[in-house]
Protein backbone atom coordinates (compact mmCIF):
# COMPACT_ATOMS: atom_id res chain seq x y z
CA UNK A 1 0.00 0.00 0.00
CA UNK A 2 2.80 2.73 1.09
CA UNK A 3 4.77 1.78 -1.91
CA UNK A 4 1.73 2.86 -4.34
CA UNK A 5 1.48 6.34 -2.34
CA UNK A 6 4.86 7.27 -2.72
CA UNK A 7 4.84 6.43 -6.37
CA UNK A 8 1.61 8.29 -7.16
CA UNK A 9 3.01 11.30 -5.06
CA UNK A 10 6.10 11.49 -7.66
CA UNK A 11 3.71 11.13 -10.14
CA UNK A 12 2.07 14.02 -9.36
CA UNK A 13 3.87 15.69 -6.43
CA UNK A 14 1.31 18.61 -6.06
CA UNK A 15 -2.20 19.48 -7.06
CA UNK A 16 -1.57 22.01 -8.97
CA UNK A 17 0.95 20.34 -11.30
CA UNK A 18 -0.40 18.58 -14.14
CA UNK A 19 1.46 15.23 -15.53
CA UNK A 20 3.25 15.96 -19.08
CA UNK A 21 3.27 12.50 -19.71
CA UNK A 22 4.71 10.98 -23.55
CA UNK A 23 3.75 7.70 -24.74
CA UNK A 24 6.04 6.12 -27.17
CA UNK A 25 5.42 2.80 -27.17
CA UNK A 26 3.93 2.86 -31.21
CA UNK A 27 6.18 1.14 -32.57
CA UNK A 28 4.89 -2.09 -31.65
CA UNK A 29 1.88 -1.61 -33.14
CA UNK A 30 2.20 0.59 -36.22
CA UNK A 31 6.52 0.11 -37.12
CA UNK A 32 8.90 2.66 -36.70
CA UNK A 33 6.56 5.97 -37.85
CA UNK A 34 7.38 8.95 -38.25
CA UNK A 35 9.44 10.50 -35.41
CA UNK A 36 9.65 7.40 -33.29
CA UNK A 37 12.62 6.04 -36.01
CA UNK A 38 15.15 6.73 -33.35
CA UNK A 39 14.11 6.14 -29.31
CA UNK A 40 17.07 7.71 -27.72
CA UNK A 41 17.77 11.29 -29.09
CA UNK A 42 14.30 11.80 -29.32
CA UNK A 43 13.62 11.07 -25.48
CA UNK A 44 16.48 13.80 -24.94
CA UNK A 45 14.51 16.05 -26.53
CA UNK A 46 11.13 15.69 -24.59
CA UNK A 47 13.37 16.02 -21.47
CA UNK A 48 15.22 18.83 -22.21
CA UNK A 49 11.55 20.27 -23.21
CA UNK A 50 10.21 19.12 -19.56
CA UNK A 51 8.45 15.91 -20.09
CA UNK A 52 7.63 14.19 -16.55
CA UNK A 53 6.83 10.60 -17.97
CA UNK A 54 7.87 8.54 -20.74
CA UNK A 55 5.90 5.40 -21.82
CA UNK A 56 7.20 2.18 -23.79
CA UNK A 57 7.38 -1.01 -24.04
CA UNK A 58 9.70 -3.38 -22.27
CA UNK A 59 11.99 -3.66 -24.87
CA UNK A 60 12.60 -0.02 -25.78
CA UNK A 61 13.96 0.46 -21.98
CA UNK A 62 17.48 -0.83 -23.21
CA UNK A 63 17.16 2.19 -25.60
CA UNK A 64 15.44 4.47 -23.49
CA UNK A 65 17.47 3.98 -20.55
CA UNK A 66 20.87 5.41 -21.33
CA UNK A 67 19.68 8.68 -21.50
CA UNK A 68 16.42 8.79 -19.04
CA UNK A 69 17.52 11.30 -16.21
CA UNK A 70 16.98 10.77 -12.59
CA UNK A 71 14.31 13.27 -12.57
CA UNK A 72 12.26 10.94 -15.60
CA UNK A 73 9.78 8.99 -14.51
CA UNK A 74 9.66 5.69 -16.57
CA UNK A 75 6.24 3.86 -17.40
CA UNK A 76 6.17 0.24 -19.13
CA UNK A 77 3.49 -0.44 -21.22
CA UNK A 78 2.65 -4.26 -21.71
CA UNK A 79 -0.59 -4.56 -23.85
CA UNK A 80 0.50 -5.22 -27.41
CA UNK A 81 -1.09 -5.70 -31.05
CA UNK A 82 0.04 -5.13 -34.14
CA UNK A 83 -1.52 -3.34 -37.48
CA UNK A 84 -0.13 -6.29 -39.38
CA UNK A 85 -3.03 -8.41 -37.59
CA UNK A 86 -6.66 -8.71 -38.60
CA UNK A 87 -7.51 -8.16 -35.10
CA UNK A 88 -5.19 -4.87 -34.22
CA UNK A 89 -7.62 -3.20 -31.54
CA UNK A 90 -7.46 -7.20 -29.78
CA UNK A 91 -4.79 -5.66 -26.74
CA UNK A 92 -2.83 -8.62 -25.34
CA UNK A 93 -0.91 -8.96 -22.17
CA UNK A 94 2.68 -9.24 -22.94
CA UNK A 95 4.49 -8.59 -19.62
CA UNK A 96 3.85 -8.25 -15.83
CA UNK A 97 4.32 -6.05 -13.02
CA UNK A 98 7.19 -8.06 -11.87
CA UNK A 99 9.10 -7.65 -15.31
CA UNK A 100 8.05 -3.68 -14.84
CA UNK A 101 9.52 -3.39 -11.68
CA UNK A 102 12.28 -5.65 -12.43
CA UNK A 103 13.15 -3.03 -15.39
CA UNK A 104 13.00 0.25 -13.20
CA UNK A 105 9.30 1.36 -13.68
CA UNK A 106 7.52 4.10 -11.83
CA UNK A 107 4.31 2.94 -13.32
CA UNK A 108 2.41 0.03 -15.34
CA UNK A 109 0.34 0.73 -18.68
CA UNK A 110 -2.15 -1.58 -20.06
CA UNK A 111 -4.23 -0.52 -22.58
CA UNK A 112 -8.67 -1.67 -23.27
CA UNK A 113 -10.34 -1.12 -26.28
CA UNK A 114 -13.98 -1.35 -25.26
CA UNK A 115 -16.52 -1.84 -28.00
CA UNK A 116 -14.90 -4.63 -29.76
CA UNK A 117 -15.73 -8.14 -29.85
CA UNK A 118 -12.29 -9.17 -27.52
CA UNK A 119 -13.30 -6.00 -24.93
CA UNK A 120 -14.08 -8.65 -22.49
CA UNK A 121 -10.56 -10.55 -23.07
CA UNK A 122 -9.11 -7.12 -22.50
CA UNK A 123 -11.16 -6.40 -19.03
CA UNK A 124 -10.17 -9.82 -17.90
CA UNK A 125 -6.54 -8.61 -18.47
CA UNK A 126 -6.56 -5.32 -16.77
CA UNK A 127 -7.85 -6.95 -13.69
CA UNK A 128 -5.06 -9.68 -13.42
CA UNK A 129 -2.39 -6.60 -14.18
CA UNK A 130 -3.93 -4.59 -11.52
CA UNK A 131 -3.78 -7.47 -9.21
CA UNK A 132 0.03 -7.62 -10.03
CA UNK A 133 0.43 -4.11 -9.37
CA UNK A 134 -1.15 -4.13 -6.03
CA UNK A 135 0.99 -6.83 -4.79
CA UNK A 136 3.96 -4.34 -5.53
CA UNK A 137 2.62 -1.35 -4.83
CA UNK A 138 3.04 -0.38 -8.36
CA UNK A 139 0.27 2.21 -9.84
CA UNK A 140 -1.67 1.40 -13.06
CA UNK A 141 -2.41 3.55 -15.73
CA UNK A 142 -5.25 2.50 -18.37
CA UNK A 143 -5.08 3.63 -21.57
CA UNK A 144 -9.12 3.38 -21.99
CA UNK A 145 -10.27 3.95 -25.87
CA UNK A 146 -13.55 3.80 -27.46
CA UNK A 147 -12.89 1.54 -30.78
CA UNK A 148 -16.01 2.95 -33.20
CA UNK A 149 -16.58 4.80 -35.65
CA UNK A 150 -17.52 7.84 -33.84
CA UNK A 151 -14.55 7.73 -31.92
CA UNK A 152 -16.51 7.02 -28.84
CA UNK A 153 -19.56 9.52 -27.77
CA UNK A 154 -18.93 11.56 -24.72
CA UNK A 155 -21.09 9.15 -22.61
CA UNK A 156 -19.43 6.41 -24.41
CA UNK A 157 -15.95 7.74 -22.74
CA UNK A 158 -17.56 8.60 -19.23
CA UNK A 159 -18.33 4.92 -19.51
CA UNK A 160 -14.99 3.99 -20.60
CA UNK A 161 -13.11 5.77 -17.77
CA UNK A 162 -15.40 4.82 -15.24
CA UNK A 163 -15.13 1.35 -15.92
CA UNK A 164 -11.37 1.04 -15.77
CA UNK A 165 -11.43 3.48 -12.78
CA UNK A 166 -13.76 0.77 -11.26
CA UNK A 167 -11.43 -2.24 -11.74
CA UNK A 168 -8.38 -0.82 -10.27
CA UNK A 169 -6.45 1.75 -12.21
CA UNK A 170 -4.88 4.45 -10.54
CA UNK A 171 -4.48 6.68 -13.52
CA UNK A 172 -7.36 6.79 -16.82
CA UNK A 173 -6.12 7.70 -20.00
CA UNK A 174 -8.79 8.63 -22.77
CA UNK A 175 -9.81 10.50 -25.71
CA UNK A 176 -11.13 14.09 -25.53
CA UNK A 177 -14.85 14.04 -26.00
CA UNK A 178 -15.29 17.39 -27.76
CA UNK A 179 -15.77 19.88 -25.33
CA UNK A 180 -14.46 21.82 -22.24
CA UNK A 181 -17.83 21.13 -20.30
CA UNK A 182 -17.69 17.28 -21.78
CA UNK A 183 -14.36 16.65 -20.53
CA UNK A 184 -15.27 18.52 -17.15
CA UNK A 185 -17.89 16.40 -16.76
CA UNK A 186 -16.14 12.93 -17.67
CA UNK A 187 -13.31 14.13 -15.00
CA UNK A 188 -15.55 14.45 -12.07
CA UNK A 189 -17.47 10.87 -12.67
CA UNK A 190 -14.22 9.17 -12.84
CA UNK A 191 -12.45 8.92 -9.02
CA UNK A 192 -8.96 8.73 -10.12
CA UNK A 193 -6.83 11.30 -11.96
CA UNK A 194 -8.00 11.75 -15.92
CA UNK A 195 -4.99 12.36 -18.18
CA UNK A 196 -6.25 12.96 -21.92
CA UNK A 197 -5.14 11.39 -25.34
CA UNK A 198 -4.20 13.32 -28.18
CA UNK A 199 -5.19 10.73 -30.91
CA UNK A 200 -5.02 11.20 -34.41
CA UNK A 201 -1.90 13.87 -35.13
CA UNK A 202 -3.74 17.61 -35.83
CA UNK A 203 -2.51 19.33 -38.64
CA UNK A 204 -3.05 22.49 -36.73
CA UNK A 205 -0.55 23.08 -34.26
CA UNK A 206 -2.46 26.00 -32.14
CA UNK A 207 -5.50 23.36 -32.35
CA UNK A 208 -3.38 21.19 -30.56
CA UNK A 209 -2.05 23.58 -27.76
CA UNK A 210 -5.90 24.77 -26.88
CA UNK A 211 -6.54 20.89 -26.23
CA UNK A 212 -4.20 20.61 -23.70
CA UNK A 213 -5.02 24.18 -22.25
CA UNK A 214 -8.91 23.37 -22.67
CA UNK A 215 -8.17 20.17 -20.37
CA UNK A 216 -6.53 21.69 -17.63
CA UNK A 217 -9.43 23.88 -17.25
CA UNK A 218 -11.55 21.26 -17.31
CA UNK A 219 -10.02 19.83 -14.23
CA UNK A 220 -7.91 17.03 -16.37
CA UNK A 221 -4.97 15.80 -14.41
CA UNK A 222 -2.85 16.17 -17.44
CA UNK A 223 -2.00 14.58 -20.36
CA UNK A 224 -0.89 11.43 -22.07
CA UNK A 225 0.11 12.37 -26.00
CA UNK A 226 2.13 10.85 -28.55
CA UNK A 227 1.54 11.49 -32.26
CA UNK A 228 0.48 15.43 -31.61
CA UNK A 229 3.75 16.20 -30.13
CA UNK A 230 6.72 14.12 -31.45
CA UNK A 231 5.78 13.83 -35.23
CA UNK A 232 6.08 18.04 -34.85
CA UNK A 233 9.75 19.52 -35.86
CA UNK A 234 11.36 20.62 -34.07
CA UNK A 235 10.22 18.62 -30.77
CA UNK A 236 12.18 20.74 -27.82
CA UNK A 237 10.23 23.86 -27.87
CA UNK A 238 6.48 22.64 -28.63
CA UNK A 239 7.36 20.21 -25.94
CA UNK A 240 8.30 23.50 -23.49
CA UNK A 241 5.38 25.23 -24.33
CA UNK A 242 3.69 22.63 -23.15
CA UNK A 243 5.74 21.99 -20.38
CA UNK A 244 4.54 25.93 -18.97
CA UNK A 245 0.81 25.17 -19.64
CA UNK A 246 0.91 22.06 -17.08
CA UNK A 247 3.34 23.18 -14.75
CA UNK A 248 2.32 26.26 -14.32
CA UNK A 249 5.93 27.91 -14.74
Amino acid sequence: MYGKTIRLKRVFPTPERRLFSVPLDHALSMGPIDGLEALAPLATDLQEGGADLLIVTKGAVRELAPVLRPSTLLGVHVSASTSLGPGSNHKRLVGTAAEAVGLGADLLSVQVNFGVPEEGDMLADLGTAVDQCRALGLPLLCMAYVKKPSGGTPDELRHAARAAADLGADIVKTSYPGSVEEFGRLCRTTPVPVLIGGGVRLDDESAFLELVQSSVRAGGAGICIGRNLFQRRPVEPLARRIATLLHGE
